[in-house]
């Protein structure tokens, strides 16, 4: 117990006695304006305040002086000040600069210049906030160079850099004020969805590639960082109003409002308090394609067609093999299906609002106690294994922290609630059987046709006019789209989670998270140490509609420790080297511990010439769903690879010949979800031992159950300045080990996978599953890269900037035909921008730019290729100082030529918007 008071009170021993308040104002070298949210951080903290509309500031702390403060603002340099006393005020004069000067906090969890950092580091500051043509500053965080954007709807894009992405992104962290913005059921973010208001954004950092040594698991391909405006350093009211139109040739023109809300008031130097409100109002992207999503070539009048966008011909048969008939053809029959447009209103909308009190109980002092609340509801469309409308999806968390200039110790809750969500494939699917089942509709088409062959043909048909034939009399009394017993089978069909009759997507899960670091720098000299932990516990609660967690919740937590030293060693000259090595440890309690470190160094040749190189491995556990997921997604069922989760997925089959024992099997088979790791085909053998009736063709899968996946990244990396060019390079290569993705096999229902007799005779009769199992590839993938950001000035001021992305994937898939990475990355990516904040009194513009080289996307719902496209966004905005507000006329994808970023989602058309930001500049 004394060891334990000890260090508490080591922790706070420096927290209640240094009372040091300094004040000031910034202004520009120039036009000696005020400049605004420039920020003021003491140096080797990560505590410090911001300038407000005037430029002036005040900070408290509990160190003594002398020590120093760090001023910055984007587009000016940094200056470094002596604080020598108590009260003393300063007046701070900040010169233009680069964007070499901005401070950032992501790379080492400590203030420094992004110049000087170890790893590369995109920042999207405040006047690349205001600046962005983009229709809010998530969209605009497309043109930061090496990331990656891929657009699901109009609500939820996903972010992601280096490669290996879906909708599904659980490779990519997203940190908005230190909580995880994943939601517990889909364990990845729904982009901003229920994210930040525009308004009470300060600062967006992104961190390229594996990030595990400070981060943790999911620090895998990298991390969002996102920081929200503190009441005490940025008070007020401000407001954001865009009202414009979206323009799709499918949808045509529908409007579109976004509408951003700050309150913020410091009522005293102890208590401050803000509240946030946002509502984005429009029509997503509506996704029509009708070609076959396995084979182009296939029409509509193709017997077994399966289009992208309808849902319900994914049910099919082999109608002699249904019949028994000699005269019916051997082909598959699929059902006629629905379009997607006929599944969803198409509405996308978004309604957020957080709040949050923060306490500073001692007078002039860093100590600082906080409570933030964030609710959010909204409707997108996800695509994952199928396309799910998420209506009024609802998630809530919860945070309360401590922390002052050396230390934070923060605890969080996450929670959602599916709302009204459903999969729009087995909406589709169950429309179709509420009208009449797969049998009877089945029968009927086999009977029409067996009827005109039986008759002799006397019209003499061709084949396909009696499959047309067919397939109209099975479709007679058909539920047509927006008829009154199609609306009654819609609705049924979305209130009802069992996915043989319904299609609701249910859920209500949650995890707890807490995490704690500690910076020594101001008891150690010698050099900046920080020691640091995290706890995370789950609860999946979907009732059994996602996870096997029928019966009871699922429960299981990890936790991780780590810990960083940081030296600078002053070289001759300017130069100066800093080294930095990082380490943490981490344990699932399903899994081993992993330990994950990290070297880094960066040389300072002077103050623009920084040259850096780390190497560090990475690794992230399995998802909730790659462990417990228990899913008949229709084309297959995903069962999670948990040791206790195999066989808590069960289901009953009829085997061939119904109601009869075929080879001594009895007539209806019991099947658990182990069975797709323990007596499984690959599908690929399968598809060929169907093509050429050889069972030799037939190779057995039998996946292992699942495990951590590991990366080593090496990254290297020059930042500098030439005159008036800035540059930025960085190359990488990763090389991972135990890849996580999904493999396809088919179990059959009876025999023994290799056995050559009874196996084989289930897959002849089509009684086998498919199934997608959860596991880690034995092959070797490799990735790597690189890139470069060139930024400068032309024609006395005017903005210019633009960056180029090299990304390659080094794997074998000719040898690994069942494996998918799911690389999702265009090789070239190139990105420029031309603007000016202030091309003449109060008026600027900004014009950007992006081109994607084609890429081939796959995953769960369909595999495809991206074909290369162009956009440009561009806008211009008019300041009105005397009420601090801004208008903005912007345009995005400018040309109309309408373009995807993933295979099955709606064409991005363009947007079209004003806008008004007041209080906000």
């Amino acid at each position: 117990m004394r060891t334990i008071l000890s260090i508490v009170l080591l922790c706070f021993c420096g927290l209640s006695f240094a009372q040091t308040t300094i004040s000031g104002t910034v202004v520009d070298d120039v036009s000696q304006q005020p400049i605004p949210s420039a920020n003021v951080v003491i140096a080797g903290t990560s505590i410090g305040t911001a300038t407000d509309f005037d430029g002036t500031f005040v900070l408290t702390t509990d160190q003594k002086p002398p020590f120093k403060i760090q001023v910055s603002s984007v587009g000016f340099s940094s200056k470094d000040l002596e604080v020598t006393s108590n009260n003393q005020k300063f007046n701070i004069v900040l010169n233009e600069g680069t964007s070499l000067d901005e401070v950032v906090i992501s790379a080492s969890r400590t203030p420094e210049r992004i110049f000087e950092s170890p790893v590369t580091v995109e920042r999207f500051g405040l006047k690349e906030i205001k600046n962005t043509a983009s229709a809010d500053f998530y969209d605009g965080l497309e043109n930061l160079k090496g990331v990656d954007v891929n657009t699901n709807s109009l609500t939820f894009k996903s972010v992601n850099t280096r490669g290996f992405a879906t909708f599904a992104n659980t490779r990519f962290m997203q940190l908005v004020d230190g909580m995880d913005n994943s939601t517990p059921a889909l364990n990845f973010p729904i982009g901003n969805l229920v994210g930040m208001t525009e308004t009470d954004v300060l600062s967006v950092e992104l961190l390229p590639g594996a990030s595990s040594a400070l981060y943790g698991a999911n620090a895998f391909n990298g991390i969002l960082f996102m920081r929200s405006k503190n009441p005490f350093d940025h008070e007020g009211i401000s407001a954001s109003f865009k009202r414009g139109i979206t323009s799709q040739e499918a949808a045509g023109d529908n409007p579109y409002t976004d509408l951003s809300l700050r309150m913020a008031h410091k009522f005293s130097d102890k208590f401050a308090a803000k509240v946030n409100f946002g509502y984005l109002k429009g029509t997503d992207w509506q996704a029509t394609s009708e070609v076959d999503k396995i084979d182009p070539t296939r029409t509509r009048s193709n017997t077994n067609y399966d289009g992208i966008n309808i849902y319900g011909d994914e049910v099919s048969t082999n109608i002699r093999a249904a019949s028994g008939l000699g005269v019916i053809p051997d082909v598959v029959v699929s059902r006629t299906g629905y379009n997607e447009r006929d599944l969803t209103p198409y509405n996308a909308e978004s309604v957020k609002a957080d709040w949050g009190l923060y306490y500073r109980p001692i007078e002039d002092n860093s100590l600082e106690l906080s409570y933030v609340g964030k609710v959010g509801t909204g409707t997108t469309i996800y695509q994952g294994t199928n396309r799910y409308n998420i209506d009024n999806f609802f998630q809530q968390q919860h945070k309360l922290e401590v922390r002052n200039d050396n230390f934070f110790v923060r605890a969080y809750e996450v929670s959602d609630k599916a709302g009204d969500s459903y999969d729009m494939v087995f909406t589709g699917i169950n429309i179709n059987r509420s009208w009449k089942s797969d049998e009877d509709w089945f029968g009927d088409y086999i009977a029409t046709y067996a009827g005109i062959e039986l008759t002799g043909n006397p019209l003499g048909l061709t084949d396909q006019q009696k499959h047309d034939a067919a397939r109209a009399a099975a479709d007679t009394g058909r539920y047509e789209p927006g008829s009154p017993e199609f609306k009654a089978a819609f609705n049924r069909s979305i209130n009802d989670p069992d996915l043989s009759t319904g299609s609701k997507f249910q859920d209500a899960s949650k995890y707890f998270h807490s995490d704690a670091n500690y910076n020594f720098s101001h008891l150690i000299d010698i050099a900046e140490i920080q020691v640091g932990g995290s706890y995370r516990k789950y609860k999946l609660n979907s009732g059994g509609t996602i996870y096997t967690d029928g019966d009871s919740p699922i429960e299981y937590s990890e936790f991780g420790v780590y810990s960083q030293i940081q030296k600078n060693l002053e070289l001759e000259g300017e130069k100066e080297l800093k080294l930095t090595v990082s380490g943490r440890y981490d344990k699932s309690e399903l899994f081993d511990g992993f330990f994950s470190p990290r070297l880094s160094a960066a040389l300072t040749l002077n103050r623009n010439h920084n040259v850096r190189a780390s190497v560090q491995t990475g690794f992230r556990n399995p998802t909730t769903q790659d462990l417990f997921i228990g899913l008949d997604a229709g084309r297959a069922i995903l069962v999670g690879s948990a040791p206790n989760n195999l066989d808590r997925y069960t289901r009953d089959y009829d085997v061939s010949l119904e109601g009869q024992t075929f080879f001594g099997q009895p007539s209806q088979v019991t099947q658990t979800g182990a069975a797709a790791y323990n007596n499984s085909y690959s599908a690929s053998s399968v598809i060929d031992f169907a093509a050429a009736g050889n069972p030799a063709l037939l190779e057995v899968s039998n996946p292992d159950i699942i495990k951590p996946e590991k990366v080593t990244s090496m990254e290297v990396g020059y930042r500098g300045k030439y005159e008036s060019i800035i540059v930025d390079l960085s190359a990488y290569y990763n090389k991972y080990e135990d890849f996580i993705s999904q493999e396809v096999v088919i179990s059959p229902f009876y025999g023994t996978v290799g056995d050559n007799g009874l196996s084989v005779a289930a897959l002849a009769n089509g009684d086998y599953q498919t199934y997608s199992a959860y596991t880690n590839s034995n092959a070797d993938v490799k990735s790597y890269g690189a890139s470069i950001g060139l930024s400068t000035k032309v024609f006395n001021g005017f903005d210019l900037s633009g960056s180029y992305t090299f990304t390659k994937q080094d794997f074998d898939k000719a040898g690994n035909p069942d494996f998918q990475t799911n690389f999702n990355t265009p090789e070239h990516k190139f990105k420029a921008s031309f603007g000016h904040t202030n091309v003449f009194e109060n008026f600027g513009f900004n014009v950007s730019y992006r081109f994607s080289d084609d890429y081939f996307w796959e995953a769960t719902f369909g595999n495809g290729i991206i074909p290369e496209f162009h956009v440009v966004d561009a806008q211009v905005n008019y300041k009105i100082p005397s009420i601090k507000s801004i208008i903005k006329l912007g345009a995005t994808n400018l040309t109309g030529q309408e373009y995807f970023t993933a295979f099955g989602t709606g064409f991005i058309g363009s947007m079209y918007y004003a806008s008004l930001t007041i209080n906000n500049l």
